[in-house]
């Protein structure tokens, strides 16, 4: 699998980043969704990468830094034809790497506190992830999870 730095130009990307913000609207009510739509990507504090197999899209995910030392994983996700085939671990521990390169000490996310999104809770909890308080613009939300990790090294057997 090969992740690369994405323009967010491409076709895949663009109908991954609808389905996400689709699957969002179908899981989440409105004021709870924290996804962003492909502009909102392309902000200069955000670095997106898109994961292919050939010529197949196999999923993406963002790092927004939030400031010298504190990022934020952003649009996680894996294409529907690639699920449970460890897209999303390779994603995730490609963004952490990032992270740890940039010098961040710690990096944090929200996701969804309901059932449809246990998979990617648990994938966070694998990696290292614990529940935290609402961090940066985020305010208390039943709908939220929020988890967070000090960076140090990065584990290589997740």
């Amino acid at each position: 699998m090969e992740i690369k730095k994405d323009d967010l130009t491409g076709t895949e990307v663009i109908e991954l980043i609808s389905e996400h913000l689709y699957g969002m609207r179908l899981n989440s009510p409105s004021e709870s969704i924290h996804a962003l739509n492909v502009e909102k990507l392309k902000q200069p504090n955000i670095t997106f990468w898109s994961a292919w197999e050939g010529n197949a899209l196999a999923g993406m995910g963002a790092l927004k830094e939030l400031d010298p030392f504190h990022g934020e994983i952003k649009s996680m996700r894996t294409s529907s034809s690639f699920l449970r085939k460890g897209v999303a671990s390779q994603i995730l521990q490609h963004i952490l790497g990032e992270a740890i390169s940039r010098g961040y000490k710690r990096i944090s996310l929200e996701t969804g506190s309901m059932a449809g999104f246990s998979p990617a809770r648990k994938l966070y909890e694998r990696f290292g992830f614990e529940y935290c308080p609402p961090f940066a613009d985020y305010i208390e939300d039943p709908n939220s999870a929020f988890m967070t990790k000090q960076l140090g090294q990065l584990l290589c057997d997740v």
